[in-house]
């Protein structure tokens, strides 16, 4: 298993336009990968579950992935998140 925790910066969190790109990036990958965030966890596949999260700025996350593809997986979703702004 591979973990990553990130700190959200943007302004408006995991908004919904991020959160579906998060997903789709995480989609494309057959290992699991959770989004944790305050004590809940949810997978970063579902839009409805990242978007139940509700990350705002200055959130700290928790990103990990247990599978074949677990290493690809993550550093996709970081890549991701830096790419939309939403970490550094």
């Amino acid at each position: 298993m591979e973990k990553r925790e990130f700190t959200i910066t943007s302004e408006t969190g995991i908004h919904a336009r991020p959160a579906t790109i998060l997903v789709q990036a995480a989609s494309k990958f057959s290992s699991d990968i959770t989004l944790s965030y305050e004590g809940k966890s949810v997978n970063l596949k579902s839009i409805m579950g990242v978007m139940s999260l509700g990350v705002g700025q200055n959130a700290k996350v928790t990103i990990s992935a247990n599978g074949d593809d677990e290493k690809e997986a993550l550093d996709t979703v970081a890549e991701t998140m830096k790419k939309e702004g939403l970490t550094d």
